[in-house]
């Protein structure tokens, strides 16, 4: 369970949503609730308490499989880091957020219109209605690998607290990845290591710990962007890890029915999702999963939300070609990507990391454009978002 009390002075975990949605009463109306029902995503879950013996792997390679060319999405737990390390990490995200702009905008990355990311990327990039010109309030901050490949040069709240954050970091590879990675190569009927190897902690990746903020809008600022904040994409890289945290905003696009679903935050789990590098990788047989984030509940639109992310990506030098030795992908027909079918060069991680990275990054993007919503970012390959 979250620890009640604020850790470091200041930070507290909001009360969960009191809307629920009842799959039995699909209409039923909740006496003295606002009236909206929260369809929630029925989730698998990896238990990490059973990867300690070859059977156990077995069994979690056969659920993390299901998990991913299901939903996408899942959950794992009894993943070996307490609750107060994760708080803590809130805690410092919350500070970070507390200080004066003008002082975080000393850390906006140079080329960020290019496709650079470490460090703070400030709110407003993008125009969520054009009438009225209201822009996103999403604001990021991310803390690179601890792999000698990038300077560290932080505010002082990141500063003063790195060897923790470089520990926590750490232990997200040896505690979540790579039992992560060890479990796909298995299901896949791969080396355990296979990509664990493509995912080498000491190699030069653009894996990065995240603290991200995004800020409430009013009632009437939410009717007019359609209460959607953030429109429905991919992510770029291997597995996105969010940490719990309460606020109900995150919605997943079933793989085969296409409906929008709520994920729900679970005590002591990561909700964790396959992204863009493990679907090249795989032709398509794990599937990066498309989610947004929308205005959430009406008992929690009058607060911010914080989250806690980790983005793991291969290393930099991986070319994103589809993986020939597994015997699963050839019997089931997944033995090329969209690059590979088009005859187009496939990117290395890096090439593939910056295409995508510039086009998210677009300054003054507008909503509904559809040259920036669906975009050619490579040869071959198109970005798109939803709705």
């Amino acid at each position: 369970m979250p620890v009640a009390v604020p850790e470091l002075g200041s930070f507290n975990f909001v009360p969960e949503t009191k809307v629920k949605y009842l799959s039995a009463l699909r209409n039923y109306l909740i006496p003295n609730v606002a009236q909206e029902n929260l369809d929630w995503a029925d989730l698998i879950t990896v238990d990490l308490s059973l990867y300690g013996t070859p059977e156990g792997r077995r069994q979690l390679a056969e659920t993390l499989i299901k998990a991913v060319r299901e939903d996408g999405f899942f959950y794992v737990k009894n993943f070996n880091i307490p609750q107060e390390r994760v708080n803590r990490q809130f805690s410092f995200g919350k500070q970070f957020y507390d200080i004066p702009l003008e002082e975080k905008l000393k850390y906006v990355p140079e080329g960020l219109d290019n496709g650079q990311f470490n460090g703070y990327v400030p709110a407003g990039r993008r125009v969520l209605d054009p009438v009225s010109g209201l822009k996103d309030r999403v604001e990021i901050y991310n803390i690179p690998k601890f792999d000698g490949f990038f300077k560290h040069e932080h505010p002082a709240i990141v500063q003063e607290n790195l060897p923790e954050i470089e520990e926590f970091s750490k232990s997200l590879h040896s505690e979540v990845l790579d039992p992560l990675h060890v479990l796909l190569a298995i299901a896949l009927e791969l080396p355990e290591d296979y990509f664990t190897n493509l995912h080498k902690y000491e190699r030069k990746s653009e894996d990065h710990l995240r603290y991200m903020k995004y800020s409430k809008y009013t009632p009437e600022e939410n009717r007019k962007i359609g209460k959607l904040w953030v429109q429905g994409h991919t992510d770029l890289g291997s597995w996105t890890l969010l940490f719990r945290q309460p606020v109900a905003a995150l919605q997943i696009q079933n793989h085969q029915t296409g409906e929008w679903k709520y994920v729900k935050p679970l005590d002591a789990t990561l909700t964790v999702n396959a992204c863009d590098a493990l679907s090249f990788l795989t032709g398509g047989y794990v599937r990066s999963t498309i989610h947004r984030v929308t205005s959430p509940p009406k008992d929690q639109e009058h607060v911010d939300r914080l989250g806690l992310l980790y983005f793991s990506r291969p290393n930099n030098d991986v070319v994103l070609s589809t993986v020939k030795e597994s015997p699963v992908l050839q019997r089931e027909g997944f033995t090329q990507n969209n690059f590979e079918k088009d005859g187009n060069q496939v990117p290395t991680m890096e090439e593939w990391t910056f295409a995508k990275q510039k086009w998210q990054r677009t300054k003054n993007a507008i909503r509904g454009d559809p040259k920036y919503e669906n975009a050619q970012i490579l040869p071959g390959h198109n970005e798109k978002l939803y709705a």
